[in-house]
């Protein structure tokens, strides 16, 4: 999905279009990467065409929303959907076991963390599932690791706009 598409988007739906984007991006779906999608939303903030606050407010709700489905998956499907998944993607194995263990040591803190570490930071719902980590911390965690992630690069779409744009391009 190119940079034109994904603001011809925003333009036709609005708030709707991000929300839909960055949720498929917190899915870890191939080729919706934050890089791009969450500064496009800032860039199309600052062309007047939503407010900032609101911007930022549909990401966090679109990466809550991703993270708590992986996050369900995790905790319904246990062990049963983690096969499926790294048979699925075997190369994410080392990290996932070793996200599983680090979960289990750090909790909480460990998923905020890990929410602001690109690539982990969509699939640390899994394992957080799975370990069964209590909804309410993993939500309040989660929720605060994608502010920061998302206040960020939204925040830089915002405040360096066009340049943004060039830099993408």
């Amino acid at each position: 999905m190119t940079m034109d598409v994904i603001m011809q988007y925003f333009a036709r739906y609005g708030g709707i279009a991000i929300f839909v984007i960055v949720f498929l991006e917190y899915l870890n779906l191939p080729g919706f990467p934050a890089g791009v999608i969450m500064p496009l939303a800032g860039v199309w903030a600052a062309r007047g065409n939503i407010k900032f606050i609101p911007a930022l407010l549909i990401t966090i709700a679109a990466g809550l929303a991703g993270s708590l489905i992986l996050y369900y998956l995790g905790y319904k499907g246990g062990e049963l959907f983690l096969q499926k998944y790294l048979n699925k993607f075997p190369k994410q194995r080392p990290l996932i076991e070793s996200k599983l263990e680090w979960i289990r040591k750090k909790g909480s803190v460990g998923i905020f963390c890990s929410k602001l570490i690109p690539m982990v930071r969509t699939i640390v719902s899994i394992p957080a599932g799975v370990s069964k980590m209590n909804l309410a911390r993993y939500t309040v965690s989660s929720t605060l690791g994608i502010f920061v992630w998302n206040l960020f690069f939204v925040g830089a779409g915002y405040y360096l706009g066009d340049a943004v744009l060039s830099y993408l391009a």
